[in-house]
């Protein structure tokens, strides 16, 4: 579901693939909606293939995402109403309690948080693919 949601270092928000090039990709910004191209030297990670670490492993972006959703019911989190550090781990510990508190800093909850934002601002409110929930794959017959 995110894996054309794409997160450029350097370049602020979220990103929409559009379309491959040669040697560079076809982006359009989810907060804008202006294209612009991403070259191989940028640092572009899809939002699918991101993890979260936690005590048992990790967690998939997606589906930290949906709890997300689910802890704000569909609606933006307002990420200026935890004015301390431990406010917002508070918060997100809320969303996904077994979190690596050592390993994932409050600036990661704060972008994943924000990434949620725009995500919800540009109407993509399904993070998780249906065959992803089951763990099953569907097949084409």
């Amino acid at each position: 579901m995110l894996k054309k949601i794409l997160a450029i270092t350097g370049k602020p928000g979220l990103f929409r693939l559009i379309s491959n090039g040669k040697n560079m990709l076809i982006i359009e910004s989810l907060v804008t909606g202006k294209r612009q191209p991403a070259y191989a030297r940028d640092k572009v990670m899809s939002l699918g293939d991101i993890s979260i670490y936690t005590t048992e492993g990790d967690v998939p972006l997606p589906e930290v995402l949906e709890s997300v959703s689910k802890k704000a019911e569909g609606k933006p989190v307002d990420i200026k109403a935890f004015p301390y550090d431990e406010d917002i781990r508070a918060y997100f510990e809320e969303i996904l309690p077994a979190f690596d508190k050592e390993r994932v800093y409050t600036s990661d909850i704060k972008k994943l948080l924000s990434w949620y934002n725009i995500l919800i601002g540009a109407g993509i409110t399904e993070f998780v693919a249906p065959a992803e929930e089951n763990g099953t794959e569907e097949t084409a017959e």
